[in-house]
């Protein structure tokens, strides 16, 4: 049985790879040894496995690390694939960023291969409060690539707001500055090649989603953090890999205009649709994908939650 789902795992990710002219993740080296797999800034798909989001390899002597797993079984088996073409080495380490489906959803295929899954204990709370409803949402778009997903976190989570790391000599830190695109989102930092790998702190080329689960304006100072730190490059949670400046731009200057726009028209009580009007139009930010599908249910999210003071 195992050889038969192995087999049909391996013809579908040749069938998708056949599907596309370019390939599902795009690799960038990023320093000796440092890599960024930037997968599509559109929607998950059954054809993309639902890799629409940002990626990363490490090498090490004693193994590769990657940074986050996938949305489902089939999604690990294509982040695995690609992480020993470039390193040669098995997954050692596998680091969740944070917790919507695609950034922890393949841990427990990697488990399963022997690789350690990383993660701060803040986001493995975060990750099983929404792991059932994440697979039942996933279920539309990738149907049977999610028939026996296990939900599996980290076993042994890491207590605190940071975390440093070494494996064969590769030093890295887990950072949380302050809940995010959900709640207990981290970034990973390489100190020694000042890269950063934002998670979903920072969205590039395409407009960041505020989710009912999100709250703009704690996202607003962990993304002010994380910019602190002074990176030469960063891999964002979504879109290619950029500076500070283009971080800035596409998602700090958007959150700052969403956080002070709304808390003052919640403070002046103006309502909902009030708010939606007066911010909906945005000309600096329409250059995003996905802005017109996303901005005004974020204005209207992040209104809501300073209306209610949570």
């Amino acid at each position: 049985m195992k050889k038969i789902a192995a087999a049909l795992i391996g013809a579908l990710l040749l069938i998708t790879q056949n599907a596309f002219a370019e390939p599902l993740l795009k690799t960038e080296k990023l320093a000796d040894g440092v890599f960024a797999l930037v997968g599509s800034t559109g929607g998950r798909l059954y054809e993309n496995l639902g890799l629409n989001a940002n990626y990363g390899v490490i090498d090490t002597p004693e193994g590769a690390i990657l940074i986050d797993s996938g949305a489902s079984t089939v999604a690990a088996k294509a982040l695995e694939s690609e992480a020993k073409k470039l390193t040669g080495k098995p997954v050692r380490w596998v680091i969740n960023t944070g917790s919507q489906d695609h950034r922890w959803l393949g841990n427990a295929y990697f488990a399963g291969q022997g690789a350690e899954i990383i993660a701060l204990e803040r986001t493995v709370a975060t990750q099983k409060r929404l792991g059932l409803s994440q697979i039942d949402a996933l279920r539309h778009e990738l149907k049977e690539q999610l028939d026996g997903l296990k939900i599996m976190p980290a076993a042994k989570p890491q207590a605190g707001d940071k975390a440093s790391l070494t494996l064969g000599g590769r030093k890295l830190e887990l950072r949380y500055f302050a809940d995010a695109h959900f709640a207990g989102d981290i970034v990973v930092w390489l100190p020694t090649e000042k890269i950063l790998f934002s998670g979903d702190h920072i969205y590039v080329d395409r407009l960041l989603g505020i989710l009912a689960e999100s709250n703009s304006e704690t996202w607003l100072a962990a993304f002010n953090h994380a910019i602190a730190l002074q990176p030469k490059r960063i891999v964002p949670g979504h879109g290619q890999v950029c500076d500070s400046a283009k971080a800035q731009h596409d998602s700090g200057d958007y959150l700052a205009f969403v956080v002070q726009g709304t808390k003052k028209l919640a403070e002046d009580m103006a309502g909902v649709d009030a708010a939606v009007k007066a911010l909906g139009d945005a000309p600096a930010f329409k250059h995003l994908l996905n802005f017109s599908d996303l901005h005004k249910g974020n204005v209207s999210r992040a209104y809501l939650r300073f209306e209610s003071g949570s």
